[in-house]
C-alpha cells in the first residue's frame, strides 16, 4: 500500500488551524525550506482574509544542529531572515514535517540568539511521530506513521502548489 497525502488539502486545514493560534503581535516564522514556503503562503492567504499586521520571518536550523559535523551547512544559515524584533514577540513557528524534534530544538536555539520571545508556538503540516525530544506541535494538519527509513519532504511547484515526496533514506538525490 502506497501512502498518499494531499498536500494542498492539508494546507487548507493548516490555514484554518493557524487562524486559531494567532495572537496580537504574532509573527510567522517559517523553518527553511518547506516551513518557509508554508509561512509565506499562510501570510498571503491570511491577509486576503482581512488579517493584517502579521510579520513574516524565515529561520534556518543549520548553525545549531546537533548533527552539524555530518550535515555541514545543509539548509544554509544565510537563509535566516527575521525582519522584526524577536524580543517580547509572539512567534508562530511553521514547519512542513515534524519528526524527531531536532530541527525544532535547533531553531529555538537560533531564535534565542535574536532575543527572548513572549511565546513560541509550533504548527506543522504533518506530524510523522518518531520524536527523540519532548517537542509537540500545537497544531498539525495530519498525523501519520512512516517507517524510520522513509523520508517525507514537501515539494513546491512553480505555480506554488504543494505536494509530497516520500523516499527511502539514502536514495535521495544529493
Amino acid at each position: 500500500m502506497t501512502l498518499r497525502l494531499d498536500a494542498e488539502a492539508l494546507y487548507v486545514d493548516l490555514l484554518s488551524g493557524v487562524r486559531s493560534l494567532l495572537k496580537d503581535d504574532t509573527a510567522l516564522v517559517g523553518i527553511w525550506s518547506g516551513g518557509a514556503w508554508l509561512a509565506e503562503r499562510l501570510q498571503r492567504d491570511l491577509k486576503l482574509e482581512g488579517q493584517t499586521g502579521v510579520s513574516l520571518g524565515v529561520i534556518s536550523s543549520a548553525l545549531h544542529r546537533d548533527d552539524f559535523s555530518s550535515r555541514g551547512m545543509a539548509g544554509g544559515a544565510d537563509h535566516t531572515r527575521l525582519p522584526f524584533e524577536v524580543e517580547g514577540k509572539h512567534l508562530l513557528l511553521i514547519d512542513d514535517v515534524l519528526y524527531t524534534g531536532r530541527t525544532i530544538r535547533a531553531v529555538v536555539n537560533e531564535l534565542f540568539d535574536f532575543g527572548r520571545p513572549a511565546s513560541v508556538t509550533l504548527a506543522v503540516l504533518v506530524d510523522r511521530g518518531g520524536r527523540e525530544l519532548p517537542i509537540h506541535a500545537a497544531y498539525s494538519a495530519a498525523r501519520i506513521a512512516l517507517p524510520a527509513e522513509q523520508k517525507l519532504s514537501l515539494a513546491r511547484a512553480e505555480d506554488g502548489r504543494f505536494s509530497f515526496d516520500i523516499k527511502v533514506r539514502g536514495e535521495e538525490k544529493t
